[in-house]
């Protein structure tokens, strides 16, 4: 099979792009031939007003990016193109560009874009779904992305002209969404549920099993508010007797920094920004992880590196947290954004041990079912399959 990935790349490296590369590897080691797509966001400068205005007209219609994806599709001739993220220089013109020359669009929801204009459904600490329910002037009203009232009106107005276009309608043939909960708030927005297939991220390198013997709790991600690092703090006040480690960074690294100085030597230990390899090793090591997210999220890859090591999780009761921990089976849930209640849960977890190793190996047999790469690419293909029989089928006429 041909096959044409495309991938608007960020300027901070995330999830998404690790999901891209690591797909297209995927594929790649199974024999398929795969041609890749991408625009770069480091390639944006918008110092002038014009610079600016041009950025807004790109992310609602990119005559680039579509003629450049034609011009690929000529020369490879994919049998399907598969989208992790278009916005902002790609655009969903790339779409059209498939559909002119016939070629099966899926598309990669990693992120609720489509219906939030900031992509999170997160505001002012806590889950938010007024653009959902009330229509996309509410991201505007609030300046949601980047805190900015006319870049949330660029794309608040990107997603309504694809909205009257029917774009999401009727230019995909198929939607990859990382969750049953995922799937349930797009079908609410609109999206054709007959379109939307459930297939979780994968790890692309087993780690296997760890030992489990370090004596500490770990959190593992970037340090932002959503990602419930408060709760995290909070709660490890009145943890004095367990360890905690805490690896990664972001905007919240200052106030971890000064959390740990003041905190008596050994309770927390901040790792700073750590590889792939010194993660896998603190997840092997520690008792288990820490995951107190306060918004939805996709799928993190965090809580499936973690199953992979055998190490349980204890995570928000929310979104696609309480779908992927089992409670009580794979992991313990706690109220998000309750400080008390994730204390209550890490002290129980402490002092049980023989349950949590159950729970541990529990989580390993997930990740043998779920997220390993070999079941992950048998997923894959099944869309691509799916997407190309339902892009030949004829048009309904009204």
């Amino acid at each position: 099979m041909k096959i044409l990935t495309v991938h608007n790349v960020y300027q901070q490296p995330g999830g998404e792009d690790v999901v891209f590369e690591a797909e297209g590897r995927l594929l790649s080691r199974y024999g398929q031939d795969v041609v890749a797509f991408r625009e770069d966001n480091a390639s944006i400068q918008t110092e002038s007003i014009s610079q600016s205005l041009r950025l807004a007209t790109r992310t609602i219609w990119s005559r680039s990016s579509y003629h450049k994806l034609a011009d690929v599709i000529s020369h490879f001739r994919p049998d399907v193109a598969h989208f992790h993220n278009t916005f902002p220089l790609i655009s969903p013109s790339a779409y059209y560009a498939c559909r002119q020359a016939g070629i099966p669009v899926v598309q990669t929801l990693h992120n609720y874009r489509l219906f939030c204009p900031n992509a999170s459904f997160f505001r002012a600490g806590r889950p938010c779904e007024e653009c959902l329910d009330h229509g996309l002037a509410r991201s505007v009203r609030y300046g949601c992305y980047r805190g900015s009232r006319s870049a949330s009106a660029v794309v608040a107005s990107m997603l309504s002209v694809h909205r009257l276009l029917r774009t999401w309608a009727d230019a995909v043939d198929r939607y990859v969404v990382l969750s049953s909960f995922a799937r349930d708030k797009f079908i609410q927005a609109g999206l054709p549920a007959s379109k939307m297939i459930v297939k979780p991220n994968f790890l692309e390198a087993e780690p296997g099993l760890g030992v489990h013997s370090g004596g500490y709790a770990l959190f593992v991600g970037r340090l932002t508010e959503e990602k419930g690092i408060a709760t995290l703090l909070e709660a490890w006040t009145r943890l004095s007797d367990i360890a905690l480690v805490i690896a990664g960074q972001g905007p919240m690294q200052p106030q971890i920094e000064q959390y740990v100085q003041q905190r008596t030597p050994g309770n927390a230990r901040y790792a700073g920004h750590v590889s792939r390899e010194e993660i896998s090793r603190l997840m092997k090591n520690s008792n288990f992880l820490i995951f107190p997210s306060r918004w939805y999220e996709g799928f993190p890859m965090t809580i499936a590196e973690a199953y992979a090591c055998g190490t349980p999780v204890i995570a928000s009761r929310l979104g696609a947290m309480a779908e992927i921990i089992d409670d009580g089976r794979t992991g313990l849930h706690f109220t998000p954004g309750d400080a008390d209640d994730l204390a209550r849960k890490v002290e129980w977890a402490w002092t049980h041990p023989n349950e949590m190793r159950d729970m541990g190996r529990n989580a390993r047999s997930e990740y043998e079912t779920k997220y390993t790469a070999e079941r992950n690419y048998t997923m894959l293909v099944d869309v691509y399959q799916q997407a190309i029989q339902e892009a030949r089928k004829p048009l309904t006429v009204p």
